[in-house]
């Protein structure tokens, strides 16, 4: 087993601390500027980004790891997170506040900024740092890609797929003038209510798989639990789905027969 420089590996780790409370901390002010918290959304990808972007430098600087496997796995993370940054910049462009937050603000005890940034920017810093483990520790890691990494690859790819044409087509529909009131029940939506959301979880694993296939990549598989776990129980699914039976009248015949997460085929109709 070829040693894993633990030393460097934790020299790095205060950077990309640090780089996740300078990303929320300049959020957090455009927030105030701006006037609305949504913009948290758009620094999700992104500061996953940088979190990669760091590490990889700080291993750079520090000498330690496989430099193509941390090109490889920061260029993945990169791509994945400015793209999901983008999307949701334009989607909320002209919009105002979200809902979610507005909602959150109203129960304050306190300040209402204040309680926003311990609820939601704290907190979504904390998951940020946590979830990017695997990245942070491909980038250290000394062996050569092999076919793991490889599998890895091939994971993140179908999952990208699935999300930006899941996201694509969503867009679409939205933009739709008839589609007012109806569910987007073709292309991967048909396969799951949550085609975006299986890609995120596909992207993370894929991630994964290229750190665990080096010492000590293994360690880190609750980073990728802890993301599919939000996606599909936590704050992702379950909060989206919560009032959309009420706007979209044939959402709960959609449920019935169109799987929640994993893309399976659509259940028959008992008639």
């Amino acid at each position: 087993m070829v040693p894993f420089d633990w030393s460097a590996f934790a020299t790095g780790l205060p950077f990309t601390l640090v780089a996740v409370v300078v990303v929320l901390g300049v959020t957090f002010a455009i927030a105030l500027r701006v006037g609305k918290h949504a913009v948290v959304d758009i620094t999700w990808g992104l500061g996953f980004a940088v979190i990669a972007v760091t590490a990889y430098v700080a291993a750079g600087a520090l000498d330690a790891g496989d430099r193509t496997r941390g090109l490889l796995v920061t260029v993945l993370t990169v791509i994945w997170g400015v793209r999901l940054a983008t999307h949701i910049a334009l989607r909320s462009r002209g919009h105002g506040e979200d809902p979610r937050y507005e909602e959150l603000m109203s129960k304050a005890p306190g300040h209402p900024h204040a309680y926003a940034f311990t609820r939601v920017y704290l907190t979504q810093g904390a998951v940020m740092w946590f979830v990017s483990l695997p990245v942070q520790v491909a980038v250290f890691a000394t062996p050569g890609l092999g076919v793991l990494a490889w599998v890895g690859v091939a994971v993140w790819v179908i999952g990208f797929a699935f999300e930006t044409i899941g996201d694509y087509q969503l867009t679409r529909f939205r933009n739709d003038p008839d589609s007012k009131g109806k569910v987007l029940d073709t292309g991967f939506w048909r396969y799951t209510r949550h085609p975006n959301y299986f890609g995120d979880a596909c992207v993370w694993w894929g991630l994964s798989l290229i750190a665990f296939s080096a010492w000590p990549g293994i360690l880190t598989i609750l980073s990728p639990v802890a993301m599919t776990w939000l996606l599909a129980k936590g704050t992702g699914k379950p909060l989206l789905e919560k009032d959309i039976a009420s706007r979209r009248p044939g959402y709960a015949d959609y449920v019935r027969h169109t799987s929640g997460f994993f893309p399976l085929p659509p259940k028959r109709s008992n008639a």
